[in-house]
């Protein structure tokens, strides 16, 4: 029997945010033909930054935004929470996809996340936002003694970093494989409520800006309506446009370059019931000068934080999946191996914790990665149609800057940034099956072998680092 199957039993299979206390009700579906200037399909961060911003540009804009299930579900509801600057998943990503532009990448990302705050704060959206910064820890001596390399890389550079070697830590946060760590506490990185961002653009968008926003409505297919339009079929009526914007990310897309450019990725994770003051003393977690969000210093990495009513949601590690053939049938949700293995995990992370802390919810789905391991924009129909995909874990906060590329090729106050290889470069497409399966689960097993062997690549890993597909992170 799996040992840690009553701290699991009782896990609800929904995600934390999805709290019914304070999800909206649902906008009601589309049930007749619409006409409107833009129309944007998904109504994730993407799709309702743009929307943001788009109105914030062009106030006159008439929007219709349109989403299968309900505001906030897909990647956007089922993720960490985690917000950071990062536009293009760390600096060797960078150089190995687009040399020459990682100085603008890094103002590009601070700007992105100054207005970001900037609209959450004029617009009073209440996110329970925390400036906790970036915190990495080594779980051996190996990746410890690269991490600290990097340390000195970033002092060099005058970035606002603090080291943290084995015992220092460990008073952060107490965990037996803990053997050093690195703050990144300069910026504005920090974690966030996922689920009332969602909810909270929606509301602005429809009570400030008259989006008329269409739940529970299925995107069947889009196509030129003449010369200077667009004809989308949806699953109560046609909607006619001028522009498109497909926010859809990991969801299988009708155009063939979004479809072939990025692959759905599963990503699993569990949470914990609020935790006593007792059983926070236990990890020397939690006060006010620790409240760490963590990542560990793994190509298969964790990713772990506090929510505000002291819980810890925990997921990544060796639960990431890819299924044949883009496996995104909802089912696969349903994944107890995965549980856990997240449950086993966190217990071998925090074993002071095991006989006295309870799961209450666990949760999967999809997110999307490209090879090029960051965000895919394009474009199409002499600038009708446009999209922005493929955030690979970063989508928290890069998603509004791939939601103002978007606009920005589509027509509305276009600015020097589409003009960027970022933007401009294409991804490498993803091969057909089988020989994608076989390439990212070859791909997968080379990487915890190298977390095995404290960092040390593979001769695949290396042939992949010298071609820049996107695993040099």
């Amino acid at each position: 029997m799996f040992k840690y199957h009553e701290a699991l039993k009782d896990a609800v299979a929904q995600p934390l945010w999805h709290d019914p206390k304070i999800m909206p009700a649902p906008l009601p579906a589309l049930t007749s033909d619409e006409t409107c200037e833009l129309l944007i399909v998904g109504g994730g961060f993407t799709g309702l930054w743009a929307a943001m911003q788009a109105k914030e540009r062009n106030p006159d804009v008439d929007i219709i935004l349109i989403e299968k299930t309900f505001i906030g579900d897909g990647a956007s509801g089922r993720n960490g929470g985690f917000l950071s600057t990062s536009l293009a998943h760390g600096e060797t990503n960078v150089e190995a996809q687009f040399p020459g532009e990682a100085d603008q990448l890094d103002q590009l990302g601070e700007q992105n996340m100054k207005e970001f705050l900037g609209t959450l704060e004029k617009y009073g959206i209440d996110v329970e936002y925390e400036k906790t910064g970036e915190t990495t820890v080594a779980l051996d001596t190996e990746s410890a003694e690269r991490l600290h390399d990097e340390y000195l890389n970033y002092k060099c550079n005058g970035d606002d970093t603090v080291w943290f070697d084995k015992s220092a830590i460990r008073e952060q946060a107490s965990s037996p494989i803990f053997f050093a760590g690195l703050w990144h506490r300069g910026g504005q990185d920090g974690v966030i409520h996922p689920g009332r961002l969602c909810w909270g653009l929606k509301d602005v968008l429809v009570s400030n800006f008259g989006v008329r926003i269409f739940e529970g409505t299925e995107f069947l297919g889009v196509e030129p309506d003449g010369q200077d339009a667009m004809k989308t079929t949806c699953s109560g009526g046609v909607i006619s446009s001028k522009k498109v914007l497909l926010a859809t990310n990991a969801f299988t897309s009708k155009v063939f370059r979004i479809r072939n450019s990025v692959v759905p990725i599963w990503d699993y994770q569990i949470c914990t019931e609020p935790l006593t003051d007792t059983q926070l003393e236990k990890i020397s977690w939690g006060k006010p000068d620790s409240r760490h969000a963590f990542g560990d210093y793994r190509n298969m990495f964790h990713y772990f934080r506090l929510t505000k009513d002291k819980r810890i949601t925990w997921g990544g590690g060796g639960a990431v999946r890819y299924y044949f053939n883009r496996g995104i049938d909802t089912k696969l949700n349903d994944a107890e191996a995965h549980y856990e293995q997240l449950a086993t995990e966190f217990f071998e992370m925090f074993p002071q914790l095991e006989n006295d802390v309870k799961f209450s919810h666990k949760w999967g789905g999809i997110i999307a990665t490209s090879t090029r391991f960051c965000m895919v924009p394009g474009v199409a129909y002499g600038g009708r149609l446009a999209w922005s995909v493929g955030y690979t874990g970063h989508g928290v906060g890069a998603s509004r800057f791939g939601a103002r590329i978007g606009i920005e090729l589509l027509g509305y106050n276009p600015s020097d940034v589409i003009k960027m290889k970022f933007v401009t470069k294409r991804a490498l497409p993803w091969p057909p099956e089988p020989f994608r399966w076989l390439g990212i689960n070859f791909t997968q097993r080379a990487l915890i072998k190298a977390d095995q062997r404290g960092g040390k690549r593979g001769p695949w890993l290396k042939f992949l680092d010298m071609i820049g597909l996107g695993f040099t992170c």
